[in-house]
């Protein structure tokens, strides 16, 4: 009832401006491709959100952490600097930061699947749009993913000569320079498009020991595309893309945990909240950071996240009359050399150089159907997956201890450096198809069927001292295999109001844990998570077109989850991924657009939601109840914009926006301490753009009040502190664009 509520409030607040205005306009029709055919937003039975190239550079977007809620449900963060983004939706995905696991949201770049962690942080430009669909996908998609999707399109090569060029400069000398040039070859047949874009900043915390700043940006990203048509019939679209990332790693601030004296202990046995950043709290070395300023460290070391990505993909399209052949095919590579001073603090307790390499080759084939008036409209698809992940990381842990061992070294006390190189291989089948019936000319019925298999080998080592000592080694190979679906309706209540109800089922397949083990136990095989999802929904358009109001709701049950949790091994903090719990997630959600003049207009997003575990033991703790880690209870987005013409030439235009999220856990155990109560944001953006549309000026403000919390937290109890990523400070800044 409070859901409803709160969802017929919004759609009043929203509709009573369009009403009254008399120069109102209608929304703008959104295209998406979720079905993998054009169509009309309103007229697609899914949750799905669009996202314009121009709202995410209006968002200041560079990478998939900015859309992080710009769509209902959407939790996106990382504790890493350019790869491992923990993508959720609606409560659904994977904390694991290890390079062979997989995320139980898809992100797929012009229709080729992102396997790699390593590779999803890759830089957003010239970009058309993006599309976040929300739950199950597989029967239309060549990997399976339970959570949802994030279709991204970039701008298409096109015969006409098309120049495009953006510069940003704003706070801690940052620059954001973008470009885009191409145009016809080959009249009517061959178009080519060249598109870069270089991110640099100085970086915004201070290391108080070498009087460097720290977390600096700094990457460069090339995509060539050509777009070749030899017969009315025959499209073709060739992609190479490059991306470098030469910034620093992420330098988490550094908390505190272990009490000094017996009045600071906690009912927990750690520091009490209140005296964090005390003499009264310290690390394992007894090291505490007191000054309470967010933006400054002490730090012995400064890393790098060196990440170099290469892909190159054939999209074929072949129309053979009521039917048309799609062929997706991909090749890419990752490579990862971070170093990254872990402890956040001015000794040597914990340093981890991430060594990773990914390649991947991907072939997907559709047979489907081509005719918009026909009442059966169908998909059929194959898709093979051929990866390989290589990872060599090292821990060395309380490197600052050795001299107190005659070996320089002591596993029995963790002082030493571990390592733990692994290969896997994965061979990924799938075969998938959906068929959409007009059963009358106002009902629909979809149903849909999956079957997917990954055959995983991996030969995995942990081990001492480079090498010197092997505390594991382990050969396993198993085949992963399940069926999915989809069953749904849709019924068009009027030509403006269609309501649908689906099931989805959808599951993400199992493996191996891919991070540091020192017993088989941890590398026993996890199974698959399995996904039933329910969702209604209704689609609208009101008042003459003014008002797009789009409601859902939905439960989940969440079955076999695979969850990354803390355990304690030889006294050292470690990370295991398990199938340990069962979870219900329910919630509701509301999107609006309203035009309420031709001058202004106003986009809206809600999502209310309840993501708990049910049964869920772990490590001798009982976190059964608790709420599942990046699932917020409410998420809220707002953008207006406006623009009005000048007496003297050219507009004027502006956008508002905020997001707003309310309390976050981190963690499995829902501690108070590993959460991030609620907070707002606001950004602003205003301008000036020319008649003929093609050079806009302007000035943004990203994080206007200057807001600082938390993003991610990195617990590690043994050595006594939290390592806390924080979001980055206000941004102001200036920009100019041309387009021709």
């Amino acid at each position: 009832m409070r859901t409803m509520l709160f969802a017929g409030c919004a759609a009043l607040a929203l509709s009573a401006g369009p009403a009254l205005a008399e120069d109102a306009v209608a929304v703008d029709e959104i295209v998406v491709t979720a079905q993998k055919r054009a169509e009309n937003l309103q007229d697609v039975p899914v949750s799905v959100t669009a996202l314009s190239g121009q709202a995410l550079t209006n968002r200041g977007v560079t990478n998939v952490i900015g859309l992080n809620n710009l769509a209902p449900g959407l939790r996106v963060s990382s504790g890493d600097a350019a790869a491992n983004p923990k993508i959720f939706i609606r409560g659904v995905g994977l904390s694991d930061f290890n390079p062979n696991s997989s995320s139980g949201v898809g992100i797929y770049v012009d229709g080729v699947y992102v396997s790699s962690p390593l590779a999803q942080m890759a830089g957003f430009f010239d970009i058309g749009q993006i599309e976040v669909l929300r739950g199950p996908q597989g029967t239309l998609y060549g990997r399976n993913t339970n959570g949802g999707a994030v279709n991204v399109t970039t701008k298409r090569p096109t015969q006409d000569v098309t120049v495009e060029a953006g510069a940003e400069y704003a706070t801690y000398d940052a620059v954001n320079l973008t470009g885009a040039v191409g145009g016809g070859v080959i009249p009517g047949v061959l178009a080519v498009r060249a598109a870069g874009q270089v991110v640099d900043d100085g970086g915004y915390t201070y290391n108080r020991i070498t009087g460097h700043d720290l977390n600096e940006t700094r990457y460069w990203a090339l995509r060539l595309s050509a777009l070749y048509t030899p017969t009315e019939n025959i499209e073709a679209l060739f992609q190479v893309n490059r991306f470098a990332n030469r910034g620093d790693a992420t330098q988490p601030q550094h908390r505190a945990l272990f009490p000094q004296t017996p009045g600071a202990t906690g009912p927990d046995g750690f520091c009490k909240p209140a005296l964090y950043g005390t003499a009264q709290c310290g690390d394992l070395f007894g090291y505490v950071d007191t000054d309470g300023d967010p933006r400054a460290l002490d730090a012995n070391s400064e890393g790098k996240d060196k990440i170099d990505l290469f892909g190159a993909s054939a999209n074929v399209t072949w129309n053979l009359g009521n039917v048309s052949l799609v062929s997706v095919t991909a090749w890419s590579w990752a490579h990862r050399n971070a170093f990254e001073n872990t402890d956040a603090n001015p000794f040597q307790m914990l340093e981890i150089n991430y060594l990773a390499r990914q390649r991947q080759f991907t072939q997907e084939l559709r047979l489907q159907s081509n005719d918009p008036a026909a009442r059966l409209k169908w998909v059929l698809g194959a898709y093979y997956m051929d990866e390989t992940v290589k990872d060599a990381s090292t821990q060395d842990v309380l490197r600052d201890l050795r001299p107190l061992f005659p070996d320089g070294f002591s596993l029995a006390d963790s002082v030493a450096a571990f390592s733990y190189p692994y290969t896997q291989k994965t061979k990924s089948y799938a075969a998938f198809g959906q068929a959409d019936y007009a059963v009358t000319e106002r009902l629909t019925a979809t149903v849909g069927l999956r079957y997917s298999a990954d055959d995983k080998s991996f030969d995995y080592r942990s081990q001492a001292e480079g090498g010197l000592i092997v505390l594991l080694a382990s050969q396993q190979s198993k085949t992963f295999s399940a069926w999915s679906g989809r069953l749904g309706l849709r019924y068009a209540l009027t030509d403006d109001v269609s309501a649908y109800a689906t099931y989805n089922r959808g599951f993400k397949s199992g493996g191996f844990f891919g991070g540091l083990a020192t017993t088989p136990e941890e590398l026993i095989p996890y199974d698959n998570e399995k996904l039933d999802a329910y969702e209604v929904g209704l689609k609208s358009e009101l008042f003459d077109r003014r008002l797009r109001l789009n409601l859902s709701a939905f439960y989940y049950d969440y079955q076999d989850q695979q969850v990354f949790a803390q355990a304690l091994r030889n006294g050292l903090t470690v990370l295991v991924l398990d199938n340990a719990a069962n979870s219900k997630v329910y919630g509701a959600e509301v999107e609006a657009t309203a035009r309420l003049s031709r001058h202004l207009s106003i986009d809206a997003g809600l999502s209310l939601l309840d993501a708990t575990y049910g049964d869920y033991q772990s490590e001798g703790d009982d976190f059964s109840g608790n709420r599942l880690p990046q699932s917020p209870k409410v998420t809220f987005n707002a953008a207006a914009n406006y623009s009005h013409e000048l007496p003297v030439g050219g507009e004027v235009f502006g956008t508002a926006d905020a997001a707003y999220s309310s309390k976050v856990y981190f963690d499995n155990s829902n501690a108070a301490r590993l959460s991030q109560d609620g907070v707002w944001i606001v950004g602003a953006q205003a301008g000036w753009r020319s008649t003929d549309g093609k050079v806009e000026a302007g000035v943004f403000a990203r994080n206007l009040f200057d807001k600082t919390y938390v993003v991610s937290i990195s617990n590690i109890d043994s050595l006594g502190e939290d390592l806390l990523t924080l979001n980055r400070p206000r941004s102001l800044g200036a920009f100019l664009r041309y387009r021709y």
